[in-house]
């Protein structure tokens, strides 16, 4: 039988910080599963402040999740563009680039793929 777990992302198991200090990913471990809380600051650029980390050209992971504050903005290799807000959840697949749209910070909760974000490969 699993065990009730519960954590707060003011504790957060671990800390991954983006290059150039554009923002972090906090990860809580809920029995296996890994649960992110980024935070993007104005100016972040996934092909900046992540792609040097991943060493892809493109975030090859791909990222459930829900929208909590400021905006984001996406574009897929076929071209395809969106941009995401407070309230929207999404589904963004690999192989896209993604950057933070306004002068506020993004803050999201991420439900999925963070095993190897902004990890060296």
């Amino acid at each position: 039988m699993t065990a009730l777990v519960w954590k707060r992302f003011e504790s957060p198991d671990e800390v991954r910080e983006f290059t150039g200090g554009k923002g972090r990913l906090e990860l809580v471990d809920l029995n296996g599963n890994a649960i992110g809380r980024g935070t993007f600051e104005p100016g972040w650029r996934w092909s900046e402040n992540v792609k040097p980390i991943a060493g892809t050209d493109s975030c090859q992971v791909e990222h459930i999740g829900y929208v909590l504050k400021g905006r984001m903005a996406l574009k897929m290799g076929d071209g395809a563009e969106h941009e995401f807000g407070p309230g929207d959840a999404f589904h963004m697949p690999p192989g896209h680039d993604a950057w933070i749209v306004g002068d506020e910070p993004c803050v999201l909760l991420d439900f999925g793929g963070l095993k190897g974000y902004a990890q060296s490969s």
